[in-house]
């Protein structure tokens, strides 16, 4: 009997856009129709992942109080994802799994190269080439949601605002992540609307799927 093709497929958006939610959903159609499935994360659980989330929940600080530069972060997350693919994205996709990931390098691209700020082309180009051992994926979805309704969202979980939860920030990423097909032309990457319900969504994500993978 063939293997079945794996594939390394992403969710992307500002915080609250719904990603996590929807790898779920996606997760569990394809259970449903018996595709063997495992959903992920970055930051991941692995040791580094670990880190990353101290960092960003601030349970971690440097000695002078202040958060890490953004090359500093973009390592991190690159030393995080380099790990998560060895460890659990490529010995899933080799045994004919579909990996889904809340999140991947275009949130390295986003919010690292945000925090360059003016020089944030410069900055795409080195978190491009420090990730450049990493799987490709094979599709990333992108929830595209008002920066507002983000933040609506995001009050609405009642957490400490993390290190990138600025409603600012996350205006200009919502920006930034609808030109993502400009800064990852090499990428598929499917653009969906991420507002109306849950189940709405769900079905917009489906569609790009089964568009992408019959």
């Amino acid at each position: 009997m063939a293997l079945m093709p794996g594939r390394l497929v992403v969710l992307e958006g500002i915080d609250g856009a719904g990603t996590t939610t929807q790898v779920a959903r996606l997760a569990e159609r394809l259970q449903s129709m018996d595709v063997p499935v495992r959903s992920t994360r970055e930051p991941s659980d692995g040791p580094i992942g670990l880190l990353a989330r101290q960092v960003l929940t601030g349970r971690i600080p440097r000695p002078d109080g202040g958060a890490p530069g953004w090359a500093t972060m973009a390592l991190l997350f690159a030393a995080d994802r380099m790990d998560h693919v060895e460890t659990e994205i490529d010995p899933y996709v080799a045994r004919g799994i579909v990996v889904v990931s809340d999140r991947y390098e275009a949130s390295s691209l986003a919010y690292q190269s945000f925090s360059r700020g003016a020089a944030a082309e410069e900055a795409i180009a080195w978190i491009r080439a420090i990730n450049r051992h990493a799987r490709r994926p094979d599709l990333i979805v992108v929830l595209d949601v008002p920066s507002e309704l983000a933040a609506d969202r995001r009050a609405g979980r009642g957490e400490a605002v993390q290190l990138y939860e600025q409603d600012e920030m996350q205006r200009a990423l919502a920006t930034f992540y609808r030109e993502l097909p400009r800064h990852m032309p090499q990428e598929r990457i499917a653009m969906v609307d991420g507002t109306g319900t849950v189940e709405a969504v769900e079905e917009r994500v489906w569609s790009e799927y089964r568009r992408a993978f019959g």
